[in-house]
């Protein structure tokens, strides 16, 4: 008998199955495939985002169905996946999803956009390091990292993204969805509370912007999973 298969998509930072190390382990009762979004590679450059790739690469890893566990913004391509074909998605899990235009007009989502507009308005003008390091800054009052090779790839994807707040999602018809948050930023948690109002199961746990690499958070998404496994 085949093993069921688990799609894990990549936010913004790590990709592949670098981005999820608590879960590899999966891989002995499930068919796991750990996903590069388009633009991340080791060694390519990185290209402009497209939500709409990033959803059939989602689809094309599903084969004939499977599971769906995202992180921050990968959830949009998870999200669009299930709407596109919600036959093929027989659970999805969404980590801290950076899911924003489904929340435009609630006031966190309102505010984080309003902080961070400006700066992606201006971000064909600006060097690689000059948007990562304002929007690193912006959104999570960090200072900027000491500039690497890597740095410098992973400055240019952040400049190339497409702003999360013009996706063109709607909520996902009948697919079974847990929303795993950190409970420290109040954006993800306007997020997930809607979500939950259509229909999705809710946790938080600690873990901040990463709560499944927490042994609480890494439990919460095994178990949901085996509960909505086929028979």
């Amino acid at each position: 008998m085949s093993k069921e298969r688990i799609v894990f998509v990549h936010g913004s930072g790590s990709f592949g199955a670098a981005a999820w190390p608590r879960q590899h382990g999966l891989a002995r009762d499930y068919d796991a495939l750990f996903v590069k979004r388009l633009g991340y590679d080791a060694a390519a450059e990185p290209v402009a985002s497209d939500f709409l790739a990033d959803r059939d690469i989602v689809l094309d890893s599903l084969g004939e169905g499977g599971h769906v566990v995202a992180h921050s913004q990968g959830a949009i391509a998870a999200m669009l996946a299930a709407v596109q074909a919600p036959d093929l998605v027989r659970s999805l899990v969404l980590v801290e999803p950076a899911c924003l235009s489904i929340t435009a007009e609630l006031p966190a989502t309102q505010a984080y956009r309003t902080r961070l507009e400006p700066l992606f308005s201006r971000r064909l003008e600006m060097t690689d390091e000059e948007f990562s390091g304002e929007a690193i800054r912006i959104a999570h009052a960090m200072q900027a990292q000491p500039v690497t090779d890597e740095s410098r790839r992973q400055a240019r994807r952040m400049r190339l993204q497409a702003p999360p707040w013009e996706a063109p999602l709607e909520i996902v018809p009948g697919v079974p969805t847990l929303v795993l948050t950190g409970g420290w930023e109040p954006l993800y948690e306007e997020i997930a509370q809607y979500l939950a109002s259509t229909g999705a199961v809710h946790r938080i746990t600690a873990g901040g912007h990463q709560p499944q690499e927490t042994d609480a958070g890494d439990r919460l998404m095994r178990d949901f999973l085996r509960a909505h496994r086929c028979v």
